[in-house]
């Protein structure tokens, strides 16, 4: 399915298209996948509705993307045909600069995004560079694991950045695709750690519980304790400024979002120095994923093991999903389901 421009999503949209494309040959260094599935996620609502565009249309979306080599280009030597393997957010980077060369190739200024910059899985087929692909271990099922491409490596690496220790509070607000993985692989690592969850759904709440969280509660509410770091999964302000106030002397705030929807514009002059930002108090925004992100998640989620909750489509009901997903209550993770056959 294709986007062919940036519009506004509303109940009975139809951003994509189907559309029949020649199956893409994968160049040097490259391999053809044959998907399975591709997750839906919050950022193909900021491609499709323009806030982080795609630089050219038409453009097929995806980029938490499972399936099985069927075709290994020129020098691609690393995986062997019929291997089962993953795509996310990262799809290249120069692997030159100074960033890259340091592991941090989410911020390397010739980034490229699977599904933004080049084509990614709402497609029967897809290539991608061989060094931003990942073997998926054997004991994940291909639908489960397409969460875990983003929604969790980026959730893992939002944790990390927190520097939270065991014994700890640890807030997450919002709880969507990300937090109830990140939730999971929290629990997993800090077993002594308190996890308070903020948001508007009484579904979520309830969800949030049923994980493990001491206390939930509405994005407003103010929790028995302040926490020594958050983590922000939603598309508006509003929980940043109400995240602040939550937070203990000296605490971290890891904003986890590619961008944010400007409901009320007016809505940052809220930020009161004293209230939000004084006795130390940060702000730290995640930007994209690494290889490293992944590479360590994937073998994490199957240790643990994390469990995501999904909602299966065929690709040909993307549209639905991703209304749905901007509209409605979201228990875990939306997943397309490309082809019943990865092999």
């Amino acid at each position: 399915m294709i986007l062919k421009k940036t519009t506004e999503i509303q109940a009975g949209s139809t951003p994509l298209v189907m559309q029949e494309l020649p199956t893409p040959q994968p160049g040097p260094g490259e391999i053809l996948i044959k998907v399975s599935v591709c997750g839906v996620c919050h950022t193909e609502l900021d491609e499709i509705e323009g806030r982080t565009p795609p630089p050219v249309f038409p453009m097929v979306l995806g980029h938490q993307v499972v399936g099985r080599i069927v075709q290994s280009g020129k020098n691609a030597h690393r995986f062997e045909e019929g291997r089962r393997v993953g795509v996310a957010w990262i799809y290249s980077s120069c692997g030159t600069c100074p960033q890259c060369r340091a592991g941090r190739e989410n911020l390397c200024e010739n980034f490229r995004a699977t599904g933004r910059d080049a084509f990614g899985g709402y497609a029967e087929y897809m290539v991608a560079p061989e060094a931003f692909v990942y073997p998926i271990p054997d004991s994940l099922q291909d639908a489960p694991t397409a969460p875990l491409l983003c929604a969790g490596a980026v959730g893992y690496r939002a944790l990390r950045l927190t520097g939270i220790q065991d014994g700890q509070a640890l807030g997450l607000t919002g709880f969507g695709g990300s937090g109830h993985l990140v939730l999971q692989a929290a629990r997993y690592l800090y077993p002594s750690l308190r996890i308070y969850v903020f948001a508007r759904s009484a579904k979520e709440r309830a969800f949030a519980q049923e994980l493990g969280a001491v206390w939930t509660g509405d994005t407003r509410d103010t929790p028995p304790e302040r926490m020594n770091a958050i983590i922000d999964t939603t598309p508006v302000w509003l929980p940043v400024v109400e995240a602040m106030r939550c937070l203990a002397p000296g605490g971290r705030l890891v904003v986890n979002a590619i961008r944010k929807i400007d409901v009320d514009k007016n809505e940052l002059l809220k930020l009161d120095y004293s209230q939000h930002l004084w006795m130390e108090k940060e702000i730290k925004s995640v930007a994209n994923v690494t290889r490293r992100d992944v590479e360590e998640f994937l073998p994490l989620a199957a240790k643990i093991p994390i469990e995501p909750a999904i909602q299966e489509y065929p690709l040909q009901e993307a549209n639905q999903a991703l209304v749905e997903l901007k509209t409605k209550d979201v228990r875990g993770a939306k997943v397309l389901r490309v082809s019943s056959d990865s092999g």
